[in-house]
């Protein structure tokens, strides 16, 4: 696939999801500008970890800048939801944070991960795709709590080992193998 590069400043709406079972679903990343909707596969853990790194980004923002207004952390379930079309531009393997002063917006920079067989770039060029998002402290903030609401609603942890369990139970290796 060729290298894509797109800009969405501003979002309309940006809202991470899951769609399917748990244990079997797939994360994904959403933005909508006007008519263009942008969405992107990403990993359970990059949801959790983004939502995590946006709580302590904002209140970098918030030391740095203390004329800043508070951010709510206000949304409606509905409206949070992935909308259609689902069709994923690229699976994403690299997420950062930036910050415009000027516009007060936040940007999420999403690469595409990039599989062996992928030919290197020219020297100082990116490699693989990349969107960037522009959105509101109040979107960003809302997206993560999103987040983390959404991916803690996975399987449950076996209490003795920590891993995620089916719902037909599964072999608890602290527990020499019963099913728990």
């Amino acid at each position: 696939m060729a290298r894509v590069e797109i800009e969405l400043n501003p979002v309309d709406h940006i809202t991470t999801d899951a769609i399917g079972q748990p244990g079997q679903r797939v994360f994904y990343i959403q933005g909508v500008q006007g008519e263009q909707t942008v969405t992107l596969i990403v990993e359970k853990l990059q949801i959790q970890t983004l939502s995590l790194g946006v709580e302590e980004f904002l209140l970098e923002l918030r030391g740095r800048f203390p004329e800043l207004d508070d951010t709510t952390t206000d949304y409606e379930e509905d409206q949070m939801r992935i909308q259609p079309p689902v069709d994923p531009l690229f699976r994403v393997g690299e997420l950062a944070l930036g910050y415009d002063r000027d516009t007060d917006r936040v940007m999420i920079l999403a690469r595409e991960v990039l599989d062996s067989g992928s030919e290197e770039p020219e020297e100082g060029e990116p490699a693989g795709s990349e969107v960037r998002f522009w959105c509101t402290r109040n979107q960003l903030l809302a997206m993560s709590r999103w987040g983390l609401e959404v991916s803690g609603r996975g399987r449950p942890v076996c209490p003795y080992c920590g891993q995620p369990m089916e719902p037909s139970g599964h072999f608890c290796p602290k527990r020499n193998g019963y099913k728990h």
